[in-house]
């Protein structure tokens, strides 16, 4: 890619963290300089470049998107990452959202059910140097038990109600971020546990594809 078209999408991102996400009150400034590094734009197809940087998720394939740049902050900002954490994310889906991850925290676990979706994520993943992060093709309603328990878990899919795994291997003191509703909107919910105790905090209102699983919404 030439140096002007790079400096083109770099202006791009840096209008985007500006207007999209720090306007609306985003204020982690680890979050703001991950988001103005990675390129969001090569995890979606080509065709689809000029709009990467836009105020809209985009589809990925296989009735799967690429979350809206501010929800992915909204959602980030929440898990209070300081360098340390070891985070869970279920759904990799493009892998834009696991790449913010690894730049906010110490070590990555991501698990993805569309087998046609890892290849690319892994690629790209792997092309811009992202050696915390392990991805696995599994029913992220489960979890990922061998590595448990861990300081954050994050969940890019909507489900009906919190998956118990999740609940369980969730360190305490530990917060997950999760869409909670039904099949058409739910709400961005913030689990924190601490002292053997369970903090529910209910946030916006967004919309995300199924969470497909045994503990979420049945195929």
């Amino acid at each position: 890619m030439s140096q002007k078209r790079n400096d083109h999408f770099r202006i791009a991102r840096e209008r985007m963290v500006e207007s999209q996400i720090a306007a609306r009150g985003i204020h982690d400034p680890r979050l703001l300089e991950a988001m103005k590094k990675v390129p969001r734009h090569l995890f979606v197809d080509e065709a689809l470049w000029d709009q990467a940087y836009g105020d809209s998720p985009l589809p990925i394939g296989h009735g799967q998107t690429i979350s809206q740049p501010y929800i992915v902050a909204r959602m980030t900002q929440e898990l209070g990452l300081q360098g340390h954490e070891k985070v869970l994310e279920i759904g990799t889906g493009s892998g834009y959202q696991t790449a913010i991850l690894a730049e906010l925290a110490a070590r990555v676990y991501s698990v993805e059910r569309i087998t046609a979706l890892l290849p690319r994520a892994k690629k790209v993943l792997d092309e811009l140097g992202y050696h915390n992060i392990l991805i696995k093709l599994d029913d992220g309603t489960w979890g990922w038990k061998e590595h448990a328990p861990y300081d954050a878990i994050i969940v890019t899919a909507g489900t009906p109600s919190i998956p118990n795994p999740l609940i369980k291997q969730l360190n305490d003191p530990g917060i997950m971020v999760v869409p909670v509703g039904d099949e058409y909107s739910q709400t961005l919910t913030k689990i924190v546990k601490h002292d053997g105790k369970i903090d529910t905090i209910y946030m916006e209102g967004v919309r995300f594809v199924k969470l497909i699983g045994d503990h979420g919404w049945r195929a």
